[in-house]
């Protein structure tokens, strides 16, 4: 069985050297590989666009103190086709001012350098935070997301920064609130993958974390304002509007997105039947978040389901946000084997397995096929992504209805 299979990863010290050497050898294969071809032939080649080009684009146009225009989906395409010298594949720009200052010094490298240093640094981040919480589980847990770290790779996306301060806030929340209020605040960045670790403070009564992550939030806010102009911010509101519009004509990705809105709609369900799916996994997933907290077997495992769950709660997810999954995983699996069958946790390693591959799988196969992104809507692939999530958010909600008892979770202040 794959359950066996996997944990028997973990039956020697031995034996979880070599697979993490292996997978983090790979890793740094990639990576490499991937800073060599920039640096050859530039962030633009063939129909291989990756996500880094429009990063580095968006530092560069803060300099030129017209970042406002790179929220407007025309605008930023006519920056990334001169950018590219020809066509090329384009991407919409939503995300918050906060993530533009984070990228503004890459604007005084070059592409392959801006390139390999954030990918390095946040890749570096994560497999820290994982290590820290994985413990002899590290190994298992890469062999599950390696699909997902090599495609966040390849790419230069964000997934292993967010990865890396979900992980922290989780780390922290217990006993240090206020540095996990600080880390939660940071996910202002992508703020639709903090909604469960948000839920988390506010029912387990984690003022303290609460109140830093609000005055982190407003403080960068401030900041960008000051920066950017308040322009920025209707800027980024329409852009949200125009993005909302993109998905609901099913213009992204949508077979490597992993929502339940993605994998409905590319099912042949209409864009409104799609939405009310995705709120109902939205329910579901801090359902979950507060039954964990209720009656989870301890406050580690309740952190794993807020982690799991964190990709589930927007549309607006894709397989390169799975490493924060990796950090559920990790902080699920002490108590897992005790909570859940072997079939039950095969089905759960099957499937995250099946969510981490499939994207990196189809990339491929478009790839081989020079599909570029205008061709996509010829080239429909169901978005399984969605479906694997959603089971095996049935399965945690299952073993902590059938199995949990009322958890020794105590609020912030009670004696221990």
């Amino acid at each position: 069985m794959l359950t066996a299979t996997l944990e028997q990863i973990q039956a020697s010290p031995r034996k979880r050297t070599i697979y993490v050497c292996v997978i983090l050898s790979l890793l740094a294969a990639i990576l490499i590989f991937k800073a060599f071809r920039f640096f050859e032939g530039g962030l633009w080649y063939g129909n291989q666009t990756p996500d880094f080009t429009a990063f580095h684009i968006v530092a560069q146009r803060i300099w030129l103190e017209d970042l406002d225009l790179t929220y407007q989906f025309a605008s930023f395409t006519k920056m990334q086709l001169a950018a590219a010298g020809g066509p090329a594949d384009v991407m919409p720009w939503t995300y918050p001012p906060q993530f533009d200052l984070v990228l503004a010094p890459l604007a005084f490298l070059p592409g392959w350098v801006a390139y390999f240093l954030f990918t390095a640094v946040t890749l570096a981040a994560y497999l820290m935070t994982l290590r820290a919480i994985a413990g002899n589980n590290f190994a298992l847990v890469l062999v599950v997301f390696f699909p997902a770290i090599a495609i966040t790779i390849a790419i230069g996306q964000n997934g292993l920064l967010t990865g890396a301060l979900i992980g922290l806030i989780c780390i922290n929340a217990e006993r240090r609130p206020v540095l996990a209020g600080i880390t939660l605040g940071l996910m202002v960045i992508k703020p639709h993958l903090a909604v469960a670790a948000g839920i988390y403070m506010l029912l387990t009564r984690r003022w303290p974390a609460v109140l830093t992550a609000a005055i982190v939030v407003v403080a960068s806010s401030l900041l960008c304002t000051l920066a950017f102009g308040p322009q920025i911010w209707l800027a980024w509101l329409g852009s949200i509007r125009e993005a909302a519009g993109f998905l609901e004509e099913g213009r992204y990705q949508l077979f490597r997105m992993i929502s339940a809105y993605a994998a409905l709609y590319n099912a042949g369900l209409p864009a409104t039947g799609a939405f009310w799916g995705q709120m109902a996994m939205a329910g579901l997933a801090l359902a979950a978040v507060a039954l964990a907290v209720a009656r989870g077997p301890s406050p580690r495992f309740a952190l794993g389901i807020v982690a799991v769950v964190s990709v589930m709660i927007s549309p607006y997810a894709y397989d390169y946000d799975l490493p924060i999954v990796g950090i559920g995983l990790a902080l699920l699996l002490p108590d897992f084997a005790s909570l859940a069958s072997s079939r039950e946790r095969s089905a759960v390693y099957a499937l995250l397995l099946l969510a981490n591959a499939y994207g990196l799988l189809q990339s491929a196969r478009l790839s081989a096929e020079n599909v570029t992104a205008s061709d996509l809507q010829n080239h429909v692939a169901p978005a399984v992504g969605g479906f694997a999530l959603m089971a095996v958010l049935a399965i945690l909600l299952r073993c902590l209805l059938r199995d949990a008892k009322p958890a020794a979770i105590r609020l912030h202040g009670e004696p221990a």
